[in-house]
């Protein structure tokens, strides 16, 4: 194209050049009479007419094939454009069709059948070795809880009693009376070491009071990943509508409140780091009151130090009242005083912090407990099934195998917390009368098989919220029961590799579970567990 139009620049340029009109009529050095010249002239402009015709038909030949690939061009873009869509569209169909009909990827399935697969229904369990395990560690259960509850309970009282002395009344915490949870006042404890939760609940100082803000509350702002959290709300009494005025206004010196001394109106206000809240906020922080309670601890336990024969130390700075009991035989017990905040007049407490929680939800969100419950629920279950059952064995058995995989593979999600959630809902939807000890066998595979649906399933329902089949004599606060249930896997759905690392841990523990109890059964038939758990004391 650009040396057709610089052929046609050179002919036009020539012809301007020679044409015979660009010299003047008066020019003498041009004689009129030179015919030959003339001629010449003539013919030369003719050839360049004709070069130019030639010249210009190439052009028009050009411009038209140009045209005709600029039309092929743009119908070609616009075919491929169609195309791309009508492929694109039909892959995002795809996608939300399958989001919608499966409840978890295709893939997810390649976890559990990359290897072979291990079903709790194929597992081979040994009758005569179970009903040994169950037998030794029932012995070893009674016997030894009780006595390690006994000296924990006495500590703690004391520890306590000691701690509140060292707490200004009128400024610091109200501590109350400690509540035994977990494994070990359940007596379902079966390996070491050997551990007791105690939550302590803990009250403002007058005249202020807590206010609690749950997730499920109907006005409630807290973040959908923040499920079975709450707020805890520090507020002077007076403060909010419906309350004693005395705190907020000047009543003179000739007036006195009926419900409120002097020396509460007169009580100054407190910074909110004396009252343990989060940076610039009214809401209670937790980093503040473990700094607060592991001061408090070690203060209280130097003034009784000199009435005992063994040493204290803190197993966790980062957990408040983690503390590891050593004789000086080497024995070890070890505790976790957990502080909590009561949740109004009911048996559920935001606590601070899980003794096997890695990780906690940030300030100012407190987790729910609902261990007492929990308790009292396995005690209702126990006043109604038969006389000698095996529920407890069951989980027995499987934190058991759990903390052995554990040992053998790492830590997974799974926890022991989780185990007791299964079993929990297995009491809650099978007859008692099938909770014998002869069923022990069946009701171990009925554990174990709804862990395995829950983790296929990624779904694993806290037994508690949500929950219509709680029995009304736990009474459960309305607003838990009518929430909606929270799923304790929540995280297994946002993180695939912890998924995977799950999945592989469970599969190994029910290939490893028939070694694991017939290597561990011998050293119960021989006392040698016993003689391990005396050792812990």
């Amino acid at each position: 194209m650009q040396g057709a139009i610089a052929r046609v620049c050179v002919v036009v340029a020539a012809a301007i050049l020679n044409h015979p009109l660009l010299f003047p009529q008066e020019n003498t050095t041009l004689p009129d009479q030179d015919e030959e010249l003339m001629t010449r002239m003539r013919e030369h402009e003719e050839r360049l007419e004709m070069e130019q015709a030639k010249l210009e038909k190439e052009l028009s030949e050009l411009d038209s094939n140009q045209e005709e690939t600029r039309l092929e061009e743009g119908y070609s873009w616009y075919f491929w454009s169609a195309f791309s869509f009508v492929i694109f569209f039909t892959i995002e169909m795809c996608r939300a069709d399958s989001a919608d009909t499966e409840i978890r990827p295709v893939d997810d399935e390649d976890i559990f059948s990359e290897s072979e697969s291990v079903s709790p229904s194929t597992m081979v369990l040994d009758k005569d070795i179970l009903s040994n395990f169950c037998d030794k560690s029932t012995y070893i259960s009674a016997h030894e809880n009780w006595r390690v509850r006994e000296f924990v309970e006495g500590f703690a009282d004391d520890l306590l009693e000691s701690l509140r002395s060292v707490c200004d009344r009128e400024a610091d915490m109200e501590v109350g009376d400690f509540v035994g949870i977990g494994s070990m006042f359940e007596s379902w404890k079966v390996c070491k070491p050997l551990m007791c939760d105690l939550i302590v609940p803990f009250s403002p100082p007058d005249p202020f009071s807590f206010q609690f803000n749950l997730w499920c509350s109907p006005s409630s702002d807290i973040p959908p990943d923040m499920q079975g959290c709450g707020m805890i709300k520090v507020t002077r009494f007076g403060e909010n509508e419906g309350g004693c005025l005395c705190g907020s206004a000047n009543l003179g010196e000739d007036m006195l409140c009926l419900l409120h001394s002097r020396n509460d109106a007169l009580m100054v206000d407190r910074s909110p780091d004396e009252l343990l809240c989060s940076k610039n906020t009214p809401y209670l922080a937790k980093d503040q009151v473990m700094k607060w309670f592991q001061i408090s601890v070690t203060k209280a336990w130097g003034r009784i130090s000199h009435k005992y024969d063994f040493e204290v130390t803190f197993r966790n700075l980062d957990a408040a009242g983690a503390l590891k009991i050593r004789f000086r035989s080497g024995k070890v017990i070890v505790m976790n005083i957990i502080p909590v905040v009561q949740l109004e007049d009911t048996d559920a407490y935001f606590v601070s912090h899980f003794p096997s929680d890695c990780g906690s939800p940030p300030d100012p969100y407190w987790p729910l407990s609902f261990a007492v419950y929990e308790r009292n629920l396995l005690k209702h279950f126990a006043k109604r099934l038969p006389q000698n059952s095996c529920h407890l064995h069951c989980l027995q058995i499987v934190t058991f195998l759990h903390r052995k995989q554990t040992g053998l593979t790492g830590k997974s999600a799974l926890t022991n917390y989780h185990f007791k959630t299964a079993l929990l809902h297995l009491l809650l939807s099978k007859k008692p009368s099938l909770w014998g000890i002869e069923s022990v066998e069946r009701r171990l595979r009925d554990v174990l098989s709804f862990m395995q649906r829950s983790l296929e399933e990624k779904r694993l329902h806290h037994v508690l919220i949500g929950n219509s089949k709680v029995p009304n004599e736990l009474h459960v606060p309305e607003i838990v029961r009518k929430a909606e249930p929270i799923n304790l896997f929540r995280s297994l759905v946002l993180q695939r590799d912890l998924y995977a690392t799950t999945v592989r841990h469970f599969q190994e523990m029910l290939r490893n579970s028939t070694v694991l109890i017939q290597e561990y059964t011998p050293l119960l038939l021989n006392g040698g567990v016993h003689h391990s758990l005396d050792e812990s004391l």
